[in-house]
C-alpha cells in the first residue's frame, strides 16, 4: 500500500518553479491541474466578501488530530508534504518518515534550508491558516470538512520555519512572503483554497489579492488536492 500511495503522489506532482506563474503548492493526491491563464485573478474576483467573524471557539482540535492520514496512503500528511516539497529526501523506517531533505529554495524566503528530523527549521504551513478559515466560514462546518481542510495538500506547503512564524494566522491583507517572486503563486494558492472550500474574504483581503494578482494577470489557479470531506473514521472535537 505504501508503494502504491507513493506512486500516486509521484504521478500527481508538478515540478515547482519559482516565479509568479507557478506554484510549489501541489497536492499529494488528486490531480494538480494548473487551470487556464488568468484564472487566479478571475477566481479572486468571484470570492464572497464578508466581515471577519469572531475567533471565539477556535481551537486547533476543531480541525482534528494534526497530520491525519486522510488520503489513506499509510503516511501522515506532514511526511507526505515533506516528500513532495523537499529535494534529496532520505527516510527512516521505510518510505514514509522523512529524516532529511533540502528546500532549494524555500518559497517564502528564497533561501536554501536543510531539513533534519527533530530540528524545527522547516514548517508545514497552512497557506490559508486554520484560524483565518475559522473566522471566515469554517466555524459553521461539520468536522469532516474542517479535517479535510487541515490535511489538504492544496493548502499545505513546506517552508522555512523562521519566516513562517512571522505569518501567524494572517491573510493576504496582513502578510505576504518576503520573497516577492513567490507572491503571485502564494496568493493564487490562497484564492484556490478559499474558492474550493467556500470560505469568504474581507474587503481588505480581496483588494490585497487583486493588487498582487494584477501584477501577474496570467497567473494560473492551482487545483486538485483531497476531497473536501474527510473519511468518516476521522473525528474532531
Amino acid at each position: 500500500m505504501r508503494l502504491k500511495g507513493a506512486a500516486v503522489i509521484a504521478v500527481a506532482m508538478v515540478a515547482a518553479v519559482a516565479g509568479c506563474t507557478d506554484l510549489q503548492n501541489k497536492g499529494s493526491s488528486g490531480s494538480q491541474g494548473s487551470g487556464s491563464g488568468g484564472a487566479a485573478l478571475a477566481a479572486a474576483e468571484s470570492l464572497t466578501v464578508k466581515g471577519r467573524a469572531p475567533k471565539t471557539g477556535y481551537d486547533r482540535e476543531r480541525f482534528g488530530t494534526a497530520w491525519a492520514d486522510t488520503d489513506s496512503n499509510s503516511c501522515d500528511t506532514r511526511d507526505d508534504i515533506l516528500k513532495r516539497d523537499l529535494k534529496e529526501v532520505k527516510f527512516t523506517d521505510g518510505d514514509c518518515k522523512v529524516s532529511y531533505g533540502l528546500l532549494e529554495p524555500d518559497p517564502y524566503s528564497g533561501k536554501e534550508v536543510t531539513y533534519r528530523r527533530g530540528r524545527s527549521l522547516v514548517d508545514i504551513d497552512h497557506v490559508v491558516a486554520l484560524s483565518d478559515a475559522w473566522q471566515k466560514g469554517a466555524k459553521y462546518w461539520d468536522a469532516g470538512k474542517r479535517i479535510a481542510l487541515a490535511n489538504d495538500p492544496l493548502n499545505l506547503l513546506a517552508v522555512d520555519a523562521s519566516t513562517n512564524r512571522g505569518k501567524g494566522d494572517g491573510d493576504t491583507a496582513t502578510w505576504l512572503p518576503p520573497n516577492k517572486g513567490y507572491r503571485c503563486a502564494y496568493v493564487a494558492a490562497q484564492v484556490a483554497v478559499k474558492k474550493k472550500y467556500g470560505l469568504w474574504v474581507t474587503t481588505g483581503e480581496k483588494a490585497a489579492m487583486k493588487k498582487v494578482l494584477t501584477t501577474c494577470p496570467d497567473q494560473k489557479l492551482p487545483s486538485g488536492g483531497n476531497p473536501t470531506k474527510a473519511p468518516e473514521r476521522f473525528h474532531a472535537r
